[in-house]
């Protein structure tokens, strides 16, 4: 029986090998490495962009997705630090989760309430106009 190969990470990406696997532009790219958020190497104009690039990439791209600005993502990323088991940047990490819920929760309830007001408005509109035919 053959042992199962492991699939080996690459050393370096090239940014359309990334802007590929994550389904963004390279200038979206571009855009964070001029932001500093992430920072590849070079060799002449090519960017050569690093595992750690791709990571900080995965997560600024998931922070997005939570509806995190980029200066919230920058510094929950920049807190990494696996030698003491990333503890800080877990906690900040869920105290800005449990502010984007109570954000979104109050949205929901102000688009409930519009909601509301929109069918009392529709409902009254209709009433008039039926009134109005029946005249």
């Amino acid at each position: 029986m053959k042992p199962e190969a492991k699939a080996v990470e690459p050393a370096s990406y090239s940014i359309s090998e990334l802007a590929r696997e994550f389904g963004i532009t390279t200038r979206a790219i571009r855009f964070y490495e001029d932001k500093g958020l992430i920072a590849p190497a070079r060799r002449g104009q090519t960017r050569i962009y690093s595992p750690e690039d791709r990571v900080r990439l995965k997560l600024i791209l998931r922070g997005k997705r939570l509806g995190f600005s980029l200066d919230e993502s920058r510094a929950i990323i920049d807190m990494y630090d696996p030698a003491h088991g990333n503890v800080e940047q877990l906690q900040r990490l869920l105290l800005h989760i449990e502010q984007k819920r109570a954000q979104l929760e109050q949205q929901l309830r102000d688009i409930q309430s519009l909601m509301g007001e929109l069918d009392e408005a529709e409902a009254r509109a209709r009433a008039s106009l039926k009134q109005n035919s029946e005249n």
